[in-house]
């Protein structure tokens, strides 16, 4: 869980918190209101405002008009809280919802009854208003997501951040997808967005690699080992420690021999063993620009960053601009130079720079250590730097677990200090970390889950579900396999955004491919049943209207699947808001299901009439493209059949 005290998350006005919840619009002076061209929600805030005026005598501020969906066990489909207008209407709650609701059936025909149930006003909406709506839902190919203008916030989301020691794993996938969801997120409410990557290509851990290579590589490479470049590194970076750790053992037990506790042999072997202290030096010569280093660092990390696009390109994300922390830690020395010079930070008597954090109730920061060197810290100082010199950043949001979430509050009030108009309000987009069955992965030892076996084991596994399913008969073996991949990653994607990212999670690949449930499967099969009906439609020689007219009452079931549908702007705004890839998840789910009820209880291209028919292949093909849409946003493709 997340200590709310330790993080910044993304945080709205009080505003912006109510609009979560109810539409609010400007009064009108009409005394009538029509659903055409406006929203049903607005409408009747624009008549309760109207009424309130006439009934009462007194105009009042739109924000006390707070609508909401009815509950199940009670008849209607948005109720009105009264308890805001009895202090204007002094009367009691019961009768002021009867006045106001007699007042909106005569005055607006987007009303079609009403009943009061204690301080609340259900209302009952026309038939002709969901008409009205659903034509509008059916105009808008984008319908729920906003297009960035000119004026629009530049949001820049980094996210990944991986180490050129290892192939990518599970929690780096995790870190992906929420970090590429929330980019399509934050661009469906109106942002433009930047997506970015930080590498973490120097370091002690990149020497350990590198050593181990020298030592026991033989000169091999990717094309003459087989395997991808972040794989063969990864293996090297396991190898070391293996060794490492054997030297360890020895020394160890000869140091207790001398007669020193086994508490400080422990910690003497790790700092004495031959192995560091060979990592070490090549750091050092690294740090001094050593050609022959720095000749195999560059050789190394280019057989990782091959590796590493393979993986992205599998996974489906990209980035915009990527920065490596070999070239901002020299310019985060700088700035915290600049610092230091301007009396925001301090240096100790042993040379060593420090920020004082005691007023923000926190500690002191070590920026850069007594020999001149950065610190993590300093290299996000750096970045920051960079990225402010390259684009002009409205807002940052940093996609990473919530053991750095420490690491983020202090970064907030080091760059506010230096000036980083973005630097107070930065967003540490917090996650819980991916647990397995057997308990938490470790990298140095080799028992990560790696991101390309996942997606290969997702992949298959898609293919022999399906297949033994019969979902894939007809299809060429090409079709298959793209099917099996667009199912295999869906089913990936969904299982791991479908869970608040704030939480902990037990990935389990056998749950995440079912064809029934809160899958992505079920979800994807659905609209692939959905563009069946209308490719059914279509051969029929039915003709799908733009606009439905003059068309039979709707059914509650249908009134459900419109109201439903309406509800996906709303909660794009509120994944926006929220930073919540598990909101759009979630909806798609509860869309899906609600329509295979529906499709279960009634039929379409066999309706009773043929307006009933129209309007449900109406209904039909906007719920596909609302699943389709919302999908998207999580990074998700949808097959066309299954």
């Amino acid at each position: 869980m997340y200590d709310l005290s330790s993080f910044h998350r993304c945080k709205s006005t009080k505003k912006n918190r109510l609009s979560q919840f109810f539409y609010v619009v400007l009064q009108s002076n009409s005394n009538l209101y029509f659903a055409t061209g406006m929203k049903i929600e607005n409408q009747i805030s624009n008549a309760v405002l109207a009424a309130v005026k006439e009934l009462y005598g007194q105009e009042v501020s739109e924000k006390m008009v707070q609508l909401q969906k009815t509950r199940s066990n009670f008849e209607g489909n948005l109720t009105l809280v009264v308890f805001p207008f009895l202090k204007i209407s002094k009367k009691k709650p019961e009768d002021t919802a009867q006045e106001i609701g007699d007042y909106l059936e005569h005055n607006c025909n987007a009303i079609a009854s009403f009943n009061v149930v204690k301080g609340f006003l259900n209302l009952s909406i026309a038939s002709a208003a969901w008409i009205s709506l659903l034509n509008d839902i059916n105009a808008d190919p984008s319908f729920g997501e906003k297009k960035a203008t000119g004026n629009s916030p530049l949001v820049m989301i980094e996210y990944s951040s991986p180490n050129t020691n290892k192939p990518l794993h599970l929690g780096h996938v995790r870190n992906n997808l929420l970090g590429w969801s929330l980019a399509k997120i934050m661009e469906a409410n109106g942002n433009k967005v930047i997506k970015t990557n930080i590498v973490n290509d120097r370091g002690i851990h990149i020497c350990k690699s590198m050593l181990a290579w020298l030592k026991w590589g033989n000169g091999i490479t990717p094309e003459t080992s087989g395997k991808k470049g972040d794989h063969l590194i990864g293996d090297f970076y396991v190898a070391f420690d293996k060794h490492y750790k054997k030297e360890c053992a020895e020394l160890e037990k000869q140091y207790i021999t001398e007669g020193i506790s086994e508490e400080e042999a422990k910690k003497k072997a790790e700092q004495e063993a031959p192995l560091i202290k060979e990592a070490h030096e090549m750091l050092v010569k690294w740090e001094n620009n050593d050609p022959e280093v720095r000749a195999l660092w560059q050789k190394m990390n280019s057989w990782v960053y091959a590796g590493f696009d393979e993986t992205y390109k599998a996974l489906g994300v990209k980035f915009d601009k990527i920065y490596y922390e070999s070239n901002t830690y020299l310019e985060g020395k700088k700035k915290v130079e600049e610092g230091l010079e301007k009396g925001l930070f301090y240096r100790r008597p042993d040379n060593s720079v420090w920020a004082d954090l005691t007023k923000d109730g926190l500690d002191e920061k070590l920026l850069l250590r007594s020999d001149g060197t950065s610190v993590y810290m300093t290299q996000d100082i750096g970045t920051a730097e960079m990225r402010f010199n390259d684009y002009p950043i409205d807002k940052m949001i940093y996609v990473v677990g919530n053991e750095q979430n420490y690491h983020f509050q202090v970064l907030s009030i080091l760059l506010d200090r230096l000036g980083f108009k973005w630097g107070k309000d930065l967003v540490h987009f917090s996650y819980g970390m991916v647990e397995l069955p057997n308990g938490k992965m470790k990298s140095r030892e080799g028992t990560v889950v790696d991101a390309d076996e996942l997606i290969a084991e997702m992949i298959k596994d898609a293919r022999d579900t399906s297949d033994e399913l019969g979902k894939f008969k007809d299809m060429s073996e090409n079709e298959k396999d793209e099917t099996a991949r667009i199912v295999g990653l869906g089913a990936l994607k969904y299982f791991i955004l479908k869970v608040d990212a704030r939480k902990n999670m037990l990935f389990n690949p056998a749950e995440s491919i079912d064809f029934n449930g809160n899958t992505g499967p079920f979800i994807q099969y659905t609209y692939a049943r959905i563009r069946s009906i209308m490719r059914n439609a279509k051969e029929q020689s039915i003709t799908i209207p733009a606009s439905l007219q003059d068309q039979a009452p709707l059914n509650d079931k249908e009134i459900e699947l419109i109201q439903k549908m309406n509800d996906f702007a709303t909660t794009v705004n509120e994944a926006g808001i929220n930073c919540s890839p598990s909101g759009i998840a979630n909806y798609c789910y509860e869309l899906t299901k609600d329509f295979n009820q529906f499709y279960h209880d009634y039929s379409i291209l066999k309706a009773d009439t043929e307006e009933e028919k129209i309007t449900r292949l109406v209904i039909a093909q906007n719920i596909a493209k609302i699943i389709k849409n919302g999908m998207d946003l999580l990074g998700i493709e949808v097959p066309e059949r299954m």
